[in-house]
């Protein structure tokens, strides 16, 4: 009798050894998908004064989407296009300080992903990259055109990964290229902006 029940304990713990592999590859892998979708309902864009011209600071509600191909762990490639929407606020421009819609924005840009991969469900991340800005007419603050600007950008955040979707919290730095031909509200000289941004993430291609 005492020998059946052992080999009846044998038998069991051989079969829970060969369905317990099997069950830990159906849990997702930790960390970002192949390719990671971002969707961006809520940011902040805020410009800082310009040093030598009129230019004011100003800042503008962000919202966006990004789409992110990662070619291992580490290293990855990003896509990403924002709009900064003019928000009313006290804008001092020539020589008038007033509440003024701040001129709506279009901003994207393509960076590269180093991730601090750590086999957990959360991610930091530095990116960095180039691309263009958007500024579309305001006249009651002399854009009367939409202008064009070549944009760079530096930054960090960091990823929450649950199986196929996630959050993410990322920063920028924005440069802004001069350009002697624009409005004076902006962009006669170099400017300098941050973003900040709360998004949600959809891992595709575990």
């Amino acid at each position: 009798m005492t020998r059946s029940f052992a080999l009846l304990l044998a038998a069991i713990g051989l079969v829970g050894a060969g369905v317990a592999p099997a069950a830990a590859q159906e849990v997702p892998a930790a960390g970002p998908g192949r390719v990671v979708i971002t969707f961006v309902p809520a940011g902040l864009t805020f410009f800082t004064e310009a040093k030598n011209t009129q230019g004011p600071s100003f800042g503008n509600y962000d919202l966006g989407a990004g789409l992110a191909v990662n070619f291992n762990r580490y290293i990855g490639v990003e896509g990403e296009v924002s709009g900064a929407i003019g928000v009313s606020q006290d804008l001092p421009f020539d020589g008038v300080i007033g509440s003024q819609r701040s001129p709506h924005l279009l901003n994207y840009s393509a960076n590269l992903v180093v991730s601090f991969a750590n086999r957990s469900s959360v991610v930091p991340y530095v990116t960095g990259g180039v691309g263009g800005l958007n500024m579309f007419e305001t006249t009651k603050l002399g854009v009367t055109d939409a202008e064009t600007f070549l944009t760079g950008n530096v930054g960090a955040g960091v990823g929450w990964h649950a199986g196929r979707w996630g959050l993410r919290g990322d920063y920028r730095f924005i440069v802004v290229r001069e350009n002697e031909d624009a409005p004076g509200f902006f962009g006669r000289e170099r400017r300098y902006g941050h973003r900040v941004s709360a998004g949600l993430l959809l891992n595709i291609g575990r």
